[in-house]
This record gives C-alpha cells, sequence and structure tokens, in this order.
C-alpha cells in the first residue's frame, strides 16, 4: 500500500470492515471548499477542544451516490502542554480502533496529524500538514491512488464547546475540485 495520509488509511480499514445501512449526503455537509489557505502558524492548545469523550456519527461514500452511515466513539486529550492531541477512536459494531496523533512542530509552527490503525500499530508518515484560521483547521497533502496523484484534505470545523466536525475530500485535479467521501460528526458525552 503507499504512503497514505491517515484518515484515508482509516477510510480503507472501514470500508473493508463495512456492512451497515445507507445515507444520504445531507445537504448542511455541502459545499466543500475548493482551496486551502496557506498555513497559519500553529500554537499550543490548537487542539484543546477535542479534549473529552465523544460520540461520533460517520458518513462514508461507499460509491458515488452510496452512504455508509455508522456510529464511533472516542477518548481525547492535550498532552505536552498542548502541543500533542491524542485522539482514541473506537468503531465497537465493526471491531474496529484507531489513533490520531496531532503534533505541533513548534520551531516550524506546523502542525501534523498523523494516524495509526489498531491492527497495524503502525505510525503512517509523514503527517498531513495544516493549522486553524478563523476556528477552522485544514490539513492537505499530496497523495497517490493506485498509481494516479490525489490531494487529499482533512477539515475540522463548526466547532463548538459540545460538538464539531470533521471532514475528508479528494481532488483528483490538483484542487480544482473536491469530492467530499467522509464526514464525522462530534457530540460531547457530558
Amino acid at each position: 500500500m503507499p504512503n497514505l495520509p491517515q484518515r484515508r488509511t482509516l477510510l480503507q480499514a472501514v470500508t473493508a470492515l463495512a456492512a451497515g445501512g445507507h445515507a444520504a449526503l445531507p445537504a448542511n455537509a455541502a459545499p466543500l471548499p475548493t482551496t486551502a489557505p496557506a498555513i497559519p502558524p500553529g500554537q499550543p492548545g490548537d487542539f484543546h477542544f477535542l479534549h473529552g469523550e465523544w460520540r461520533i456519527a460517520h458518513r462514508r461514500l461507499k460509491a458515488p451516490g452510496e452512504w455508509d452511515a455508522f456510529r464511533g466513539e472516542a477518548t481525547c486529550w492535550s498532552l505536552l502542554g498542548g502541543v500533542g492531541s491524542v485522539e482514541e477512536l473506537r468503531i465497537p459494531d465493526r471491531g474496529f480502533a484507531g489513533m490520531g496523533l496531532r503534533l505541533l512542530d513548534v520551531k516550524e509552527r506546523v502542525w501534523r496529524d498523523f494516524w495509526v490503525n489498531a491492527k497495524s500499530g503502525v505510525l503512517s508518515p509523514p503527517g498531513m500538514p495544516g493549522g486553524f484560521v478563523d476556528g477552522v483547521g485544514t490539513f492537505e497533502a499530496d497523495d497517490d491512488d493506485n498509481g494516479q496523484p490525489i490531494r487529499v484534505r482533512g477539515v475540522w470545523d463548526r466547532i463548538t464547546p459540545t460538538s464539531c466536525r470533521w471532514h475528508q475530500a479528494v481532488s483528483r485535479d490538483g484542487g480544482q475540485t473536491w469530492e467530499g467521501n467522509w464526514f464525522m460528526d462530534w457530540t460531547r458525552v457530558g
């Protein structure tokens, strides 16, 4: 398997485990932005909003127009004075678990988002770079899909004290157009 950004690896793992129902893409999930902002300087604590226990509603694109909906949960915490953030993701109905690891390169002031699938225990290098502008975190990197160049973007938005959203999109034309393929709506527990 080629070097894939962390969330793409999760997408493939859950695809292999998929057995859930289908859901249409909700109207509030579109449109996706077509360009990513320049990476702003990261600050310790940018991911403090994730600290705590969460329930997650997932919607993953299986095929054009065909969505898979399933539930998950996560426990998140900050470490190293806000320079790191850990997400333990669990999808009990599918027997799946993984870990998101976000680390701030303090010298470069850039966040990198890594993924570890519990089945392999291997950290996905090199980590998708990104940062936050006006409360929206955008992480973007080049990748390939079966030898074809693609661009992958993960976005944290709709951040409130009790909810947030992460969504992923892929561009096959150098970032001119984007196809959303995964939406995670997070709701804080308690």
